[in-house]
């Protein structure tokens, strides 16, 4: 029988391959539908990462999508800096949607950011000093961006000064997006993004 002991001064990158989200739940069989973000939605079972991205511009997309959801949802008055306060809730948000869904809830984050991207949106061009709207396909790290943002600001609209409990919130957000729910707030900006852009065309 080995008698080996796990190195203390192994590095904290050599983690071993099982290792889960919240110790709870598995990242490595996670499916992705949309091939142009795939790219840029990294996951991984670490959901704070100390700002190791923060030094190179495009670093962002290397971290996990759940660390990147948690600081997109930090980014009110109220929540700033409360990391630990955000990251539970998210992980109580996880257990709500594996109890109402029974699938993982990770696979269910990554459905719903790619099922709240926007593929066109517009942008002022000017000709002779008139503005003109025209129609632009988005790039798939902005569109990654635009759906965490798109999901924060469902959350928010849906628990501040309400009575739904945030974790809630953001576990409805998540579902209704990976559902492509209409009446989800992340999908509804969504659709509105790209109605304005095909009238721009």
């Amino acid at each position: 029988m080995s008698t080996e002991q796990p190195d203390p001064d192994a590095p904290a990158d050599s983690e071993d391959a099982s290792a889960k989200l919240f110790g709870q739940w598995d990242t490595e069989e996670i499916e992705f539908r949309d091939v142009s973000t795939e790219r840029y939605i990294t996951v991984t079972p670490i959901a704070h990462t100390m700002g190791r991205h923060a030094d190179k511009q495009f670093k962002k997309s290397q971290i996990s999508i759940v660390e990147r959801l948690i600081n997109r949802l930090m980014q009110t008055d109220e929540n700033t800096g409360k990391k630990q306060l955000t990251t539970q809730l998210t992980r109580d948000a996880f257990e709500t949607i594996h109890d109402r869904t029974d699938e993982n809830p990770v696979q269910i984050l990554v459905r719903a950011v790619e099922n709240a991207a926007p593929r066109e949106e517009t942008v002022r061009l000017k000709y002779g000093g008139i503005s003109v709207p025209k129609a632009v396909d988005v790039a798939p790290q902005r569109r990654v961006d635009q759906a965490l943002k798109f999901l924060a600001e469902g959350v928010h609209s849906d628990s501040f000064k309400t009575e739904t409990d945030a974790a809630d919130a953001l576990a409805r957000q998540l579902m209704g997006a990976a559902n492509d729910d209409v009446d989800t707030y992340a999908v509804s900006q969504k659709e509105e993004k790209e109605r304005v852009a095909a009238a721009a065309r």
